[in-house]
């Protein structure tokens, strides 16, 4: 892959209550304190967190073309409540990308996963110019099906054994949003509203 160079450079996107910001080498520790007080609620959506070797393959993506991602820091203090990343980008006549998101155990339920999914979409559509991006959740992941469908994102069916997850392929919901349908949201105007 290509580096970033011909693309929109590293950014930090602000908004009222997070901040979102590129990692680095340093993050390390509280990222991986974040994973391993979540692992509980974890086990059911993602793979076990693989430590310092997979923190490293993810500072690797974040240097690709096709791949920008973003620690959701809280605007008070800085400190680390989660990830959000849009990958699989993809320019010419589809101008796509998927979203994925992640907010640790101890900072679940106060809007952070709102206002980060708020700005990173601001981001793509307006900054990245994409038109489409995708989300693909697993079925029994209540909050995070309200948070697309509260964001404008509509359904589109269910992908059987989408992704492999602790040894088992599992199906996913897939949701997308259209830039045009963003733009009619409230999130278009005000991306942290809460």
């Amino acid at each position: 892959m290509r580096h970033r160079s011909t693309q929109i450079p590293k950014a930090e996107l602000h908004g009222k209550s997070v901040f979102l910001r590129p990692p680095t080498p340093t993050d390390y520790r509280e990222f991986a304190a974040l994973m391993k007080a979540s692992e509980p609620v974890l086990r059911k959506f993602s793979a076990k967190f693989q430590g310092r070797r997979q923190f490293n393959d993810y500072l690797k993506r974040c240097q690709r073309d096709d791949y920008y991602g973003f620690l959701i820091c809280r605007q008070a203090d800085g400190v680390v409540v989660g990830n959000v990343n849009l990958f699989h980008l993809i320019r010419q006549g589809l101008q796509s990308a998927t979203v994925g998101y992640f907010v640790g155990a101890p900072h679940m339920r106060q809007g952070y996963a709102r206002a980060a999914l708020g700005l990173v979409l601001r981001f793509a559509f307006r900054k990245l110019k994409l038109h489409r991006i995708e989300a693909n959740i697993r079925p029994g992941n209540l909050p995070s099906l309200a948070l697309v469908r509260r964001a404008g994102f509509a359904s589109e069916g269910l992908s059987p054994r989408y992704l492999k997850i602790r040894g088992q392929w599992r199906d996913h919901e897939r949701w997308a949003i259209l830039v045009e349908n963003w733009r009619v949201t409230k999130d278009a105007r005000d991306p942290d509203h809460i």
